[in-house]
């Protein structure tokens, strides 16, 4: 009986963190069209629904703590809890940076940009990529998805070099471009870390699965 309604609460821990990787692939997404298209309606809404996407987090941890206390899980089950504790926080910080991402395309939506915006869309669409393969590894309990993940961060920080290069190169060229250079610089690190925090994400199923995490330090 007690196993049961063990059972029940992981499925519902399960699919609360489903939806809540949901919540934010799609800030990310609608970050990315708002930047591009200098969407400001778009960039406000996504601003206004962080607070969801908190909520979510806040309703996850209130979960595990409860399983924590009423099951007293060992073993698997208490590294699957512990682990998806873990991987709320870090979604809650995408989120973050999505708002933050927001927030600068608001502050640029009345000009012209000083480049085309080529690589910064990749990143996002990579860390995108991350965010859903990182979440599918943790339905699926699939180690090799969850590695996957991992190695995308490379690329992540490979793109992030690129956009840094090309903006230093427009300043040298026009010093006008600057102020601009600035913000679109703080986007990129912004996906940056999204790229770190899904590489996160998925260290945290690895630790779910095998006990071990990349800081040798943590074993369960």
């Amino acid at each position: 009986m007690m196993r049961n309604k063990f059972d029940e609460q992981l499925k519902q821990l399960n699919d609360s963190l489903v939806e809540m990787g949901a919540m934010v692939e799609k800030a990310i997404a609608d970050a990315t069209i708002a930047l591009v298209e200098q969407d400001i309606g778009l960039a406000k809404k996504i601003i206004a629904c962080d607070d969801e996407i908190n909520e979510k987090e806040a309703e996850i941890e209130s979960l595990c703590l409860r399983i924590i206390l009423q099951q007293q899980p060992v073993a698997r089950d208490l590294r699957l809890v512990s682990a998806v504790l873990k991987i709320t926080t870090d979604l809650e910080r995408i989120g973050d940076h999505a708002t933050d991402i927001s927030k600068i395309t608001l502050i640029l939506a009345d000009k012209q940009y000083i480049k085309k915006l080529e690589h910064i869309p990749q990143m996002a669409d990579v860390t995108t990529k991350m965010v859903i393969k990182s979440i599918e590894a943790f339905i699926r309990k699939d180690l090799g998805l969850a590695q996957e993940v991992i190695a995308y961060d490379d690329t992540i920080d490979g793109l992030y070099y690129i956009v840094k290069n090309e903006l230093i190169e427009l300043v040298k060229k026009n010093t006008d471009n600057c102020e601009q250079a600035i913000d679109l610089l703080m986007i990129a690190k912004y996906f940056e870390k999204i790229g770190d925090h899904a590489t996160n994400v998925a260290e945290w199923i690895v630790f779910s699965l095998t006990g071990v995490h990349k800081d040798s330090m943590i074993m369960g």
